[in-house]
């Protein structure tokens, strides 16, 4: 009465046609691709795009330290120690406690010590505290209140300064 069509028979394959028994024609299109590349295989074409800088907006005010190995733009307030690869401080924001970072760019107001390997004071900037780094640019303009120390490791608290010139004082005569 019915026959079993073996065009969808997963015991054959679904590869048989009907009417006559045989494989059918397959296009170069649709030819079986290649096997799947192992995980292991698989190779970076570019490198991954950096992440955006996480900004902390103006009307935000946080209380407590943060750690990051990311960017940090901060246009608030914080009350509390910021660790970061890249911090920009806005000129709006106000920051109260230590800042460590490898690139430090200060345009508001740092009370706290400033460790970083590049620190840049802009022409808005107000830091009222140490600052420790390995190179320093101060714009005309920048209000600055503290010490400045080089470091060949600035964001290491137990490295020592970088050796300079010991220099007598002459006594006025």
């Amino acid at each position: 009465m019915f026959s079993k069509s073996k065009i969808n028979d997963p015991a054959t394959g679904g590869t048989e046609t009907p009417a006559t028994g045989a494989a059918p024609a397959m296009p170069a299109s649709a030819a079986p691709a290649a096997p799947a590349p192992k995980p292991s295989e698989f190779k970076a074409s570019a490198p991954k795009a950096k992440p955006p800088a996480s900004v902390l907006s103006a009307d935000l005010h946080v209380t407590g330290n943060m750690k990051t190995t990311g960017d940090i733009q901060v246009e608030g307030t914080v009350e509390g120690d910021i660790r970061a690869h890249l911090l920009t401080i806005g000129e709006t924001a106000t920051i109260k406690g230590e800042v460590i970072a490898d690139d430090v760019v200060i345009n508001g107001r740092i009370v706290g010590r400033v460790r970083g390997l590049k620190v840049r004071l802009t022409s808005t900037a107000r830091v009222e505290g140490d600052i420790i780094h390995k190179t320093i640019a101060i714009e005309s303009g920048a209000h600055f209140e503290g010490s400045v120390q080089r470091q060949d490791d600035p964001l290491n608290p137990n490295a020592k300064p970088a050796a300079a010139p010991a220099q007598k004082a002459n006594p006025a005569s």
